[in-house]
């Protein structure tokens, strides 16, 4: 027997399989999609079997070297690899790699297992003997009582009596494998729907064995988990399976707890926040089937749960569903094609819809489903511009006049507020007032933001840091100048204008050690702080009793983005951060500070108006032939040498205007939005399409071009979520 074989290395040019000769040891239990190892030239290297053969090459073979049973794709997983390869144009290797978590990449031979030990009688007709002949070894007669009831201890303090137990072979060790998290069963009652949930409900519910895409476009508080947890109640009533994608690891953990509640320990998480044994543990429970649900972030869509019965992607419009890195896949199309192997549901929710899921949702190439009023039927929360070009000539440069006088009333009636700014650090940037430099990062081509609580200066892109000195480092002078405002910078105001309020910060810089988004949630949860304040994290699907007012401190931030979704993008951050207002049994406020307050967008957040912001921007992609009027693919070229990304990247473009459709627009090349990141020059291609049969074949027939360039890296990536 032969195996077709790929290898762990994930270069476009070992992209093809490799036969291995399959030794007789190994024949009854090899299956395709396990991991094995072989050897590769003069290494030993790991890799996945994707074929089994009785038909020998006419070349010489090596033989396989060992087999890993734990870990076996299974078919479903094969196909999606393929699925993935041919969408994203990535290496095969590169999306089993994607597909699995860190404890089981294919590189990856250690075991992450934890076990526990338990102390067991071995023989009760000897340990009986044993207590008649030593009367008054009181210690060692109490363990063996012990051990002889029902519940036998997990641990024995005294190991020297366990040494003299195995000694007389009374007793014997077991391992059981213990799970790092470990939930118990305390389920609490679903709610009852009201009529719109209910109405959203049936559509699905009737339809739970065949496949269609629902579109369930919510306000704000309007119940769309609930409806998601009364359908997986359904479906595993059926005896099937549920995946449920949240965009941010700080939302997963709110919205871990609601299913925890609802299905306890049939619940199992994924997300980048989670320790390796702790991957490795929830991973494992999928795998033995001990568990129906699995939450979690993007990389979750991938889980191989048993007889999948629904799935469901809470906020479908978040960019966070998109992965930048090779393969550049999107997790909406993934579960595409899961819901259609299952033959099942998908769910897209959010209260914003990106325009793409809203236009098929009007086309009927998706099923609507509208949640039109709050669950508990308060009203949206009223939104108030305020004009900061007024405020500035008053001196108020970061809160207006209206905002402090808001804040002060919530301080009096004991309520909390949440305060959004998307920008971290303390200071964008810092100049020198009297020879002009600007600390900027030598590897990337950005200023470097500052962050004051490490003194730190840091390039957001590339991790480069530097201590920031008191004088300019080019005159000397003491003449530095903060320039910008981020969360940090606006945190010190804060706590000098209320140095009585209880301030919490939630950005990169504060969850970056292990639970500490739990941390703050439960604490600002717990009425522990007065104002949450923090970046676009704090944005979506978070829930708190006592929020009445949010304040946005800089609206206009991503509207200047130089990016067509710029829009979208700020019309969905300030709605969503506007829906944390107000969601139980008190009125909400918003106020949004901007100096544009006649910006259409804005106006539109303002009015609660998704179906007008959607109609007057459909209108203007229109005009301008972008997505979802036309689909768009980026060649980004790279190069460290300038000349030669330059030069590259003309040829590609010519390459491209011979053997693609002319009716396709070729944009470019031009430098990307940052030109420089970690001593790479960045240009890049965009073509926009409606339909272009050529377009495949000439993109797969450019990356194969330059598979072997050591010079020139393309990376080419399919309707990005942002250029």
């Amino acid at each position: 027997m032969y195996a077709q074989i790929i290898i762990e290395y994930p270069v476009k040019s070992l992209d093809k399989e490799f036969t291995y000769l399959i030794p007789l040891k190994y024949q009854k239990i090899i299956k395709i999609g396990m991991k094995v190892k072989v050897p590769f030239s003069k290494n030993i290297v790991n890799g996945i079997v994707i074929g089994i053969s009785d038909n020998r090459p006419d070349y010489d073979l090596k033989e396989l070297i060992a087999v890993d049973e734990e870990l076996c794709l299974n078919e479903e997983q094969l196909l999606i690899g393929r699925f993935l390869q041919k969408e994203t144009l990535c290496t095969l290797i590169s999306a089993y790699q994607a597909m699995l978590p860190a404890p089981y990449k294919i590189k990856n031979d250690k075991n992450f297992s934890k076990y526990e030990e338990f102390v067991v009688l071995d023989d009760k007709n000897k340990a009986n003997e044993y207590i008649l002949m030593h009367p008054k070894a009181y210690k060692q007669l109490e363990v063996l009582e012990l051990l002889m009831t029902d519940k036998q201890p997990r641990k024995i303090i005294d190991n020297n009596i366990i040494k003299l137990f195995k000694e007389k072979e009374l007793i014997r060790l077991e391992k059981k494998q213990k799970y790092r998290i470990d939930i118990m069963d305390i389920i609490h009652k679903e709610n009852k729907l009201n009529d719109e949930q209910q109405i959203a409900f049936d559509c699905v519910e009737k339809n739970l064995n065949s496949y269609n895409v629902y579109l369930l476009q919510g306000v704000t508080g309007s119940g769309k988990t609930e409806v998601y947890m009364q359908l997986i109640s359904k479906v595993l009533k059926m005896g099937k399976s549920a995946i449920v994608l949240v965009p941010e690891i700080c939302l997963t953990t709110q919205t871990v707890q609601r299913f925890y509640d609802r299905f306890g320990s049939n619940v199992a998480i994924f997300h980048s926040g989670l320790s390796i044994g702790e991957k490795h543990d929830e991973y494992q429970k999928i795998l033995r089937d001990e568990v129906k649900i699995v939450v979690g972030t993007r990389s979750s869509i991938f889980v191989p749960l048993k007889n999948l019965g629904i799935i469901i992607i809470d906020e479908e419009h978040s960019e966070t569903y998109h992965q930048d890195t090779n393969p550049r896949y999107n997790a909406i199309e993934v579960a595409k094609f899961r819901a259609k192997y299952h033959n099942i549901p998908l769910i897209l929710s959010s209260a914003t819809p990106s325009l793409e899921s809203k236009a098929r949702a009007m086309k009927g190439v998706y099923k609507l489903l509208v949640l039109n009023k709050r669950a508990n039927n308060l009203s949206l929360p009223e939104i108030e511009l305020v004009d900061m070009t007024n405020e500035v000539k008053k001196r108020n440069f970061i809160f207006s006049e209206l905002l402090k006088e808001k804040i002060s009333d919530r301080f009096a009636k004991n309520e909390q507020i949440i305060l959004l700014l998307n920008r971290r650090g303390f200071s964008t940037f810092i100049t020198c007032g009297n020879c002009g430099y600007t600390y900027k990062c030598p590897n990337c081509d950005i200023t470097l933001t500052y962050h004051k609580s490490s003194n730190n200066l840091r390039c957001h892109y590339c991790g480069y840091s530097l201590k920031k000195d008191d004088v300019c480092p080019k005159c000397h002078e003491n003449s530095l100048n903060y320039l910008g405002l981020g969360t940090q910078k606006l945190e010190d105001e804060l706590k000098k204008l209320y140095p009585f309020a209880r301030i919490i910060r939630m950005d990169q810089d504060t969850t970056s050690k292990k639970g500490s988004y739990q941390k703050i949630i439960d604490s600002f949860s717990n009425n522990e702080y007065d104002i949450l304040l923090g970046t676009q994290m704090i944005s979506k699907g978070l829930d708190f009793k006592n929020v009445t007012l949010v304040g946005i401190i800089n609206a206009d931030t991503s509207l200047n983005i130089p990016d067509f979704r710029a829009n979208e993008k700020t019309f969905s951050l300030l709605y969503q951060t506007s829906g944390r207002a107000g969601r139980f049994n008190k009125q909400g406020e918003v106020i949004i500070q901007t100096y544009n307050p006649d910006n259409d967008t804005l106006n539109f957040v303002r009015n609660n108006d998704y179906e007008g912001f959607y109609r007057y921007e459909m209108d203007i992609r229109h005009k301008l032939k972008y997505p979802p009027y036309t689909y768009i693919v980026t060649i980004n070229i790279k190069s460290s040498d300038y000349e030669q990304a330059s030069n590259n990247a003309n040829k590609i473009k010519n390459f491209l205007k011979q053997n693609i459709d002319k009716k396709s627009i070729i944009y470019g090349p031009t430098p990307a939005s940052v030109f420089k990141i970690k001593n790479v020059y960045n240009f890049q291609i965009i073509i926009k399409y409606t339909y272009d049969e050529k377009l495949c074949d000439a993109l797969k027939q450019l990356d194969e071009l330059y598979t072997t360039n050591n010079m020139i890296n393309i990376e080419i990536c399919f309707n990005p979520s942002h250029f």
